[in-house]
Protein backbone atom coordinates (compact mmCIF):
# COMPACT_ATOMS: atom_id res chain seq x y z
CA UNK A 1 0.00 0.00 0.00
CA UNK A 2 1.19 3.22 -0.63
CA UNK A 3 2.46 5.10 1.97
CA UNK A 4 0.37 8.89 1.26
CA UNK A 5 -2.58 5.86 1.37
CA UNK A 6 -1.47 4.27 4.88
CA UNK A 7 -1.30 8.07 6.41
CA UNK A 8 -4.61 8.72 5.34
CA UNK A 9 -6.05 5.65 6.53
CA UNK A 10 -4.33 6.44 10.21
CA UNK A 11 -5.42 10.30 10.23
CA UNK A 12 -9.02 9.45 8.84
CA UNK A 13 -9.20 6.79 11.74
CA UNK A 14 -7.77 9.39 14.34
CA UNK A 15 -10.29 11.89 13.04
CA UNK A 16 -12.87 9.10 12.97
CA UNK A 17 -12.10 8.31 17.03
CA UNK A 18 -12.21 12.23 17.68
CA UNK A 19 -16.28 11.91 16.61
CA UNK A 20 -17.57 9.85 19.33
CA UNK A 21 -16.31 9.26 23.02
CA UNK A 22 -16.13 6.46 24.78
CA UNK A 23 -18.68 7.89 27.33
CA UNK A 24 -21.03 8.53 24.60
CA UNK A 25 -20.35 4.47 23.65
CA UNK A 26 -21.33 3.16 26.99
CA UNK A 27 -24.26 5.23 27.64
CA UNK A 28 -25.27 3.93 24.30
CA UNK A 29 -24.69 0.79 25.34
CA UNK A 30 -26.10 0.95 29.58
CA UNK A 31 -29.43 2.28 26.61
CA UNK A 32 -29.46 -1.04 24.49
CA UNK A 33 -28.40 -2.88 27.99
CA UNK A 34 -25.30 -3.85 26.35
CA UNK A 35 -22.25 -5.22 28.51
CA UNK A 36 -19.53 -4.35 26.31
CA UNK A 37 -15.66 -5.43 27.37
CA UNK A 38 -13.32 -2.40 27.17
CA UNK A 39 -12.45 -3.50 23.40
CA UNK A 40 -15.51 -3.97 22.30
CA UNK A 41 -16.17 -0.96 23.54
CA UNK A 42 -13.04 1.05 21.25
CA UNK A 43 -14.11 -0.91 18.84
CA UNK A 44 -17.72 0.12 18.36
CA UNK A 45 -16.50 3.57 18.91
CA UNK A 46 -14.14 3.77 15.91
CA UNK A 47 -16.95 1.95 14.21
CA UNK A 48 -19.45 4.50 15.32
CA UNK A 49 -17.13 7.33 14.51
CA UNK A 50 -16.74 5.86 11.04
CA UNK A 51 -20.10 5.87 10.46
CA UNK A 52 -20.25 9.26 11.40
CA UNK A 53 -17.74 10.21 9.03
CA UNK A 54 -19.18 8.87 6.43
CA UNK A 55 -22.73 10.81 7.21
CA UNK A 56 -20.43 14.10 6.88
CA UNK A 57 -18.83 13.21 3.75
CA UNK A 58 -22.57 12.57 2.39
CA UNK A 59 -23.32 16.05 3.95
CA UNK A 60 -20.60 17.35 1.09
CA UNK A 61 -22.54 16.34 -1.23
CA UNK A 62 -24.32 18.77 -3.68
CA UNK A 63 -28.05 17.72 -4.22
CA UNK A 64 -29.67 21.02 -5.11
CA UNK A 65 -30.45 19.64 -8.41
CA UNK A 66 -32.11 16.34 -6.41
CA UNK A 67 -35.69 15.97 -6.14
CA UNK A 68 -36.70 15.80 -2.93
CA UNK A 69 -38.37 12.37 -2.20
CA UNK A 70 -40.05 10.55 0.37
CA UNK A 71 -39.97 6.84 -0.69
CA UNK A 72 -37.38 5.71 -3.41
CA UNK A 73 -39.40 2.35 -4.43
CA UNK A 74 -43.24 2.16 -5.10
CA UNK A 75 -44.97 3.57 -2.77
CA UNK A 76 -47.37 1.00 -1.14
CA UNK A 77 -48.55 -2.28 -2.38
CA UNK A 78 -50.89 -2.51 -5.62
CA UNK A 79 -54.51 -2.60 -4.86
CA UNK A 80 -56.51 -5.87 -5.19
CA UNK A 81 -59.64 -6.58 -5.57
CA UNK A 82 -61.43 -7.40 -1.64
CA UNK A 83 -62.41 -10.82 -2.11
CA UNK A 84 -63.05 -13.67 0.66
CA UNK A 85 -60.52 -16.52 -0.21
CA UNK A 86 -61.25 -18.39 3.11
CA UNK A 87 -64.89 -19.04 3.04
CA UNK A 88 -65.86 -19.82 7.31
CA UNK A 89 -65.93 -22.86 7.86
CA UNK A 90 -67.60 -23.42 11.54
CA UNK A 91 -67.47 -27.29 12.47
CA UNK A 92 -63.71 -26.57 11.30
CA UNK A 93 -62.83 -23.86 13.23
CA UNK A 94 -64.59 -25.30 16.41
CA UNK A 95 -63.43 -29.16 15.71
CA UNK A 96 -60.62 -28.48 18.57
CA UNK A 97 -62.53 -26.36 20.78
CA UNK A 98 -62.69 -27.72 24.55
CA UNK A 99 -66.24 -26.44 24.83
CA UNK A 100 -68.66 -24.75 22.92
CA UNK A 101 -72.70 -23.77 22.50
CA UNK A 102 -73.93 -24.12 18.75
CA UNK A 103 -71.56 -22.57 16.22
CA UNK A 104 -69.88 -20.79 19.14
CA UNK A 105 -66.60 -21.09 21.36
CA UNK A 106 -68.24 -21.31 24.78
CA UNK A 107 -65.69 -19.96 27.53
CA UNK A 108 -66.03 -19.60 31.61
CA UNK A 109 -67.98 -16.82 32.87
CA UNK A 110 -65.18 -14.56 34.22
CA UNK A 111 -67.65 -11.33 36.17
CA UNK A 112 -69.91 -12.22 38.46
Amino acid sequence: MADWRRGAMVASRSMAQQKISLEQVRHVARLARLELTAVEEERLQADLSAILDHVAQLDELDTSAVEPTAQVGEPGTPFRDDVVTNRPAPEDILANAPAREGTLFKVPKIIE
